[in-house]
């Protein structure tokens, strides 16, 4: 990183998650162009915004390119922040009117509705499924796993955990994961709690060598980590899927996002609406 390299500031009147999201997948359109990035959140306040103007200021003071990307709604605001000398990039303000005349409604401009507490039952669900998630990991728990939307199954190390955490917090899908193990092949058939629930399973898998690396970080220079052990557990594992009739991803070269959007689109999991007592849409 040099000092002459542009610098993102990603604002936002909440967590600036929302900001951060879209602004770097701007961004990613450039791939040869290093930017420094800062997340400045809660700014909820004239005078927190003045602050922050003075900083985009102090960049462009030194010759450096400002970019803002901006998810504040409230107008006064939002009009300090344009005021800076930095590009400013308004991601809420420039498309709230156009929504406004196509919903025929009026927006409420309150801050911290995308990842905030607004929606308390939306919330609520999400939290719930993290913690279901997190007593069903790894085959830990078979408690009330009839209530799983989504059981996913894997040999160890193919991301089943972030995969279903991911879900979870983001999406408030209940998921369980299980590992397929020596067992499991070697009698070509599911891991047992799982298979009256065949309908919710849907499997990852990777490529050998990239599993031994992953395996090599947690237990080197094992049978566990070795690429004949993996090679053959990938093998029968999509065995497995192919017998079953189980939906499965490669997931060796793909983010969780990416996996979780697959899981999402090939299982048919909408979002989890609380007003209709947990149904999704």
């Amino acid at each position: 990183m040099t000092e002459t390299c542009p610098v993102a500031f990603f604002l936002s009147d909440s967590t600036g998650i929302t900001a951060e999201t879209l602004g770097n997948t701007l961004l990613t359109q450039f791939p040869a162009q290093h930017v420094e990035r800062h997340t400045v959140p809660f700014v909820i306040t004239v005078e927190r915004a003045r602050q922050i103007a003075h900083r985009i200021d102090a960049v462009t003071a030194a010759g450096r390119t400002a970019v803002v990307f901006s998810t504040v709604v409230d107008p006064g605001i939002r009009a300090v922040l344009a005021g800076s000398q930095g590009f400013f990039v308004d991601l809420f303000g420039s498309h709230l009117p156009q929504l406004e005349t196509a919903l025929h409604a009026t927006a409420n401009l309150l801050p911290g509705r995308a990842h905030g507490l607004g929606d308390a039952l939306r919330y609520q669900s999400r939290m719930a499924a993290v913690e279901y998630a997190m007593e069903h990991d790894d085959g830990q728990s078979v408690r009330a796993l009839e209530q799983a939307e989504l059981i996913l199954i894997a040999p160890s190390r193919c991301g089943k955990t972030p995969t279903s955490m991911y879900l979870a917090l983001q999406h408030g899908i209940r998921t369980a994961n299980f590992p397929l193990v020596d067992e499991d092949f070697e009698r070509r058939s599911l891991p047992p709690p799982i298979t009256a629930h065949l309908g919710k399973c849907f499997g990852l898998t990777s490529q050998p060598l990239r599993l031994s690396q992953i395996r090599q970080e947690r237990r080197r220079s094992t049978v566990y980590s070795s690429l004949a052990q993996c090679t053959w557990e990938l093998r029968n594992a999509e065995e497995l899927y192919a017998l079953h009739h189980v939906p499965h991803v490669n997931s060796a070269a793909m983010s969780v996002e990416e996996i979780s959007a697959t899981i999402l689109d090939r299982m048919e999991l909408g979002e989890v609406d609380p007003e209709r007592t947990g149904r999704r849409r």
